[in-house]
């Protein structure tokens, strides 16, 4: 036990340490979005000296700003359902069902993951433009399925492997086929990984920036990310605005997660069921 304590005591000075390198500059984004701008330029590091919330009042009061909210949803929202039911059925197929190639598919989708989206952008474009699907929700949802697809395959795949087999004996003997034991069975002991996707995928969509940026060139379709450029003219940039439209962004995702929490946890650590 001696020897244990030394070693817990580093690890949690690392942890303390990563932590504050992770905190220190959301925190400054965050008390940032309460100052003017003669203030932040001023002070940028520390507390605001009276609390501005007209930064926040003249986002949320801006009509457009509104468009671009129910324009993410639908974005995020149709981007999440896609990539649940593809990732859950190809995940299914490579876990509970032996076929030739299943190996190598596998590291197929593995390899896809080796590359980041930015290397991807300019064929993504000229295909997208080729298919006509340029300036349109579809050239946004369907290329956010596609890279979203590799990691939620993986988490997948591991949850569903760890089913107790003695499950798919007895659905066997009672006659259940594999697409019924998936639809039946395998879905709804799956709440806890589907929640975990589904809140990777929509704080991924909710926060693309560079994608959006690229397809679309009508304003009525702009996502919420792009919102930010409204703040940012030729000559002038207004960096209180931006750093509270930025805390604004982020609100979004730690309530996704927080409401997530326990499923997130419990998808990540092999699911609910146990053989």
């Amino acid at each position: 036990m001696r020897k244990e304590r030394p070693h817990k005591f580093y690890h949690d000075i690392v942890l303390i340490a990563v932590g504050v390198f992770v905190a220190t500059p959301l925190l400054v984004t965050f008390l940032g979005g309460f100052k003017d701008q003669g203030e932040l330029r001023a002070n940028p590091l520390g507390l605001p000296s009276q609390p501005n919330f007209s930064n926040f009042g003249k986002i949320l009061s801006e009509p457009d700003i509104w468009i671009y909210v129910g324009n993410s949803l639908l974005v995020a929202g149709l981007t999440v359902i896609l990539t649940l039911i593809v990732a859950s059925m190809a995940a299914y197929a490579f876990a509970q069902i032996r076929f030739f190639g299943s190996k190598m598919l596998m590291n197929y989708v593995l390899l896809g993951m080796m590359f980041p989206f930015a290397t991807a952008i300019l064929p993504l474009f000229v295909r997208l433009r080729d298919f006509g699907i340029l300036n349109s929700y579809t050239g946004l949802i369907l290329p956010q399925v596609a890279f979203g697809l590799g990691f939620s395959i993986i988490l997948m795949h591991s949850f569903f492997k760890h089913l107790p087999p003695e499950l798919w004996e007895a659905a066997q003997l009672d006659g259940c086929s594999y697409a019924g034991f998936f639809w039946k069975i395998t879905l709804p002991l799956s709440t806890p990984i589907m929640a975990t996707v589904g809140v990777f995928v929509l704080v991924q969509s909710w926060n693309n920036f560079l994608l959006p940026l690229v397809v679309l060139n009508d304003e009525a379709l702009y996502t919420w990310p792009l919102g930010i450029m409204q703040f940012q003219g030729e000559y002038n940039t207004e960096w209180s605005l931006i750093l509270a439209f930025v805390t604004l962004t982020l609100i979004p995702a730690i309530l996704f997660f927080a409401f997530a929490q326990k499923y997130i946890v419990e998808g990540l650590t092999g699911g609910a069921v146990k053989g």
